[in-house]
């Protein structure tokens, strides 16, 4: 569990303060209404800076990654204490897709799912930000399914119970 981590990178580039583009200020997440599992961690990171966020297994770096993204909901958990804030503008209540539309991605490691959504609705999360219909959406959908049977055959079961090779394609 991350307890009181303060990491301020705000760092300096020829002299000059740079902008803070994230900032988590004494988070606190809970799971299932009871299980605390990160307490008091705070992060700022700066505009255009690298961020490295480290620690073992267990540590709440997955969970921390979750909060700032708002998908601690789908895994029953939550933000209890303390603010995010990107630009400036405080984010914890927005749903993953407005997140997403400001600029706040995750690019998951390893298998490239959410395992606890079903492989269509992994699919169509890359599509919350695209314009154009859809229309244009399920004919993309279709070509997927075309090139991947397996996953039309599986598109409505839960990600995380799919092989290890239908999560990567």
């Amino acid at each position: 569990m991350l307890d009181g981590v303060r990491s301020d990178l705000t760092s300096a580039r020829d002299g000059a303060a740079r902008e803070t583009l994230l900032e988590v200020n004494n988070i606190e997440v809970i799971y299932n209404h009871v299980i605390l599992v990160l307490k008091g961690v705070s992060l700022s990171v700066p505009q255009g800076g690298i961020t490295a966020l480290l620690g073992g297994n267990g540590a709440g770096k997955t969970t921390t990654l979750k909060a700032i993204s708002n998908l601690l909901q789908s895994e029953r958990g939550e933000v209890t204490k303390g603010t995010i804030s990107y630009r400036g503008e405080r984010v914890q209540d927005l749903d993953p897709a407005a997140l997403v539309k400001r600029g706040v991605i995750q690019v998951m490691e390893g298998r490239h799912c959410f395992e606890h959504l079903t492989v269509e609705e992994n699919l169509m999360t890359g599509a919350f930000t695209r314009r154009d219909g859809k229309a244009a959406v399920l004919r993309d959908l279709e070509m997927v399914y075309e090139y991947f049977p397996r996953l039309k055959e599986r598109r409505k079961s839960q990600a995380g119970y799919t092989s290890g090779g239908e999560q990567q394609m």
